[in-house]
């Protein structure tokens, strides 16, 4: 079977049939729709009719995936029961995860780990619907899932009715899985799949291992015994591509400069001449395996390249960092939940405010019976009055977790500098922001300065229609207290980060024209003193801030400052508002 004249959704099914337990999986991106019913649907008929294919909910807990006690029938017979978990159920087939940009963390490393460890032999085919960087799968699920593919392309229908119900399969899977266990180790190959992969940016040699691994299986599909440069392209293409960070560098061999003193003088002594036992015993030339396996490298990197997904790595450079101002906002709260979506329970003293896990305690209490009888037997205590004995140690507490709260917090710059600049696009652009932070349910907060100080125009509010009202009203003209500013933000912004839960973003509009130091006396110098001094101490206090340059070019003195808050530095485009909120909203 000819893999290439398929499309590449379709392709990943196959090469998953053949070989499911080294791939890992199957990550299909995009939205639900009879493509992807029908892409699912063939990799059921692909496999053995007996292989076990389980659903997996988001809301799963621990004993239901990985096993453990059965409470009902462990009370009912007296003795521990155990029951087997959803992972163990899905040994030797697919494990089906809908939904999987909404996966919990801890739930997608245990996924990770199972999958690692190889307990139980399954893979698993992840449904991913995000639509925007913050909803996509963990990386750690993820990276151990070897192909990624869409299965929204216009020609996928074409190839599926080759597939269709009542026809004979493309390939015989049997007989592909024992070609594959044949095929022969190719050193020039896996260099090259190296070699793609790091030009690519990708540092992890989990993923050059799967990108020959897939090569092997569509070797055994195509009923070759051994890997070819098609077969390593193809496996460059749907394993290498979709994880590209970076874009590979064209290779320029420098042309070697001319020895003008050995052209101008002649050799003193003249080549020998080659003996005629040299001539039949050529040595092999040690560079010839590396140019092979370079040229395959080179080749490969081309076949990449044009299947890298369009937009993908604009927005790799566009999203936020790990940690920065547009960090998950999965985050644990600081002070222990008493309400929100429930977490694993642990075990725990009862303490004011605690709740107690019945089922949870139960379970840690039923292996334990028998013993605790004897005990009490050797002690001369007799028989119990209740039939289940517990200890302290056995108590198990709820555990709660709610999301993180995030107030965006504008800090605007309404000096006569500022008014003079545009105050306008500034003003447009916070509206959008304001319109964004009111779809994700943020909080949203407004602090102008001008004049001789600065003012809390609006507290911390869900309202969009009072941060509009607030927005418009702002009047500029007067001097620049830029520490002022900076000194109410960091005020405010420390007070939510105190709260439970609590998250602020400071996101400061201003073109760094101090000229009012802290204590209202004019002088640009002692202004500026007073300004680096209040963006250190924001620093200090660890909150997420970005600085927009409002100037019409960027200025030095708004690069120091951004430098001295360790906030993300913007300079404002030139055009309308929509182009500052196109460079803005990736911050926050």
């Amino acid at each position: 079977m000819d893999l290439t004249q398929l499309d590449p959704a379709l392709q990943a099914v196959c090469l998953l049939a053949v070989d499911p337990q080294a791939l890992g999986g199957l990550c299909l991106r995009g939205p639900a729709g009879p493509a992807r019913d029908a892409l699912l649907a063939t990799l059921r008929r692909l496999l053995p009719a007996e292989t076990p294919w389980r659903r997996m909910p988001l809301q799963i807990d621990d004993e239901s995936l990985l096993g453990g006690l059965d409470l009902g029938l462990s009370l009912a017979a007296g003795r521990p029961v155990a029951q087997a978990g959803l992972l163990a159920e899905a040994d030797g087939g697919v494990l089906l995860l809908p939904m999987a940009e909404r996966i919990d963390a801890g739930l997608a490393a245990k996924l990770a780990s199972a999958l690692e460890q190889g307990a139980s032999r399954f893979c698993v085919v992840t449904l991913d619907e995000g639509q925007s960087a913050e909803e996509q799968l963990p990386a750690s699920l993820l990276e151990r899932l070897a192909l990624i593919a869409s299965p929204a392309a216009p020609d996928l229908a074409a190839g599926l009715d080759r597939l269709g119900e009542g026809q004979a399969l493309p390939f015989d899977l049997a007989e592909a899985r024992l070609r594959l266990g044949t095929i022969p180790y190719d050193d020039a190959t896996v260099q090259a799949l190296c070699g793609t992969a790091a030009a690519l940016g990708l540092m992890s040699l989990r993923a050059p291992w799967q990108a020959w691994r897939t090569a092997c299986a569509a070797a055994a599909i195509a009923g070759r015994e051994s890997v070819v440069q098609a077969d390593a392209e193809l496996a460059a293409r749907l394993v290498l591509a979709p994880r590209a960070r970076a874009l590979p560098q064209s290779r320029v061999e420098p042309e070697p400069a001319p020895d003008t003193e050995s052209s101008a003088r002649p050799e003193s002594h003249p080549p020998e001449p080659e003996s005629a036992d040299a001539s039949h015993h050529t040595a092999p030339d040690p560079t010839d395996g590396e140019q092979q396996a370079q040229e395959l490298q080179e080749q490969m990197i081309a076949a990449t390249q044009a299947a890298i997904p369009p937009g993908l790595l604009a927005s790799l450079a566009g999203a936020p960092a790990k940690g920065g101002a547009g960090a998950g906002r999965r985050g644990a709260a600081a002070r222990p939940a008493l309400s929100g979506r429930p977490l694993a329970s642990r075990r725990g003293s009862l303490r004011a405010g605690s709740r107690l896990d019945l089922l949870a305690t139960m379970r840690a209490a039923i292996p334990w019976q028998r013993l605790r009888g004897l005990e009490r037997e050797q002690q001369g205590l007799g028989p119990a009055a209740t039939r289940l004995l517990l200890k302290r140690d056995d108590f198990h507490i709820k555990r709660y977790r709610r999301p993180t709260e995030t107030t965006t917090v504008f800090v605007v710059d309404a000096s006569g500098s500022q008014a003079l600049n545009r105050l306008a696009e500034a003003k447009g652009a916070v509206e959008l922001l304001l319109a964004a932070c009111y779809v994700r349910r943020d909080r949203v907060a407004l602090i102008a300065f001008r004049g001789e100080g600065a003012e809390v125009l609006l507290a911390p509010t869900r309202s969009l229609v009072r941060a509009r009202r607030s927005l418009s009203g702002l009047p500029g003209g007067g001097g620049t207290p830029l520490a002022a500013g900076i000194e109410a933000a960091w005020l405010l912004g420390s007070s939510l980060q105190s709260r439970e839960g609590g998250r602020a973003v400071l996101v400061f509009l201003t073109d760094a024209r101090a000229n009012v130091a802290r204590d209202g006396s004019p002088g640009r110098g002692l202004a500026m003193q007073d300004a680096l001094a209040a963006a250190q101490r924001l620093r200090a206090a660890g909150l997420a801030s970005v600085l927009i340059d409002t100037s019409p070019r960027p200025q030095p003195a708004a690069m120091a400052l951004a430098q001295a808050m360790a906030a993300r530095y913007v300079p404002l485009p030139q055009g309308q508002a929509a182009d500052v909120y196109a460079a803005v909203a990736p911050a926050i």
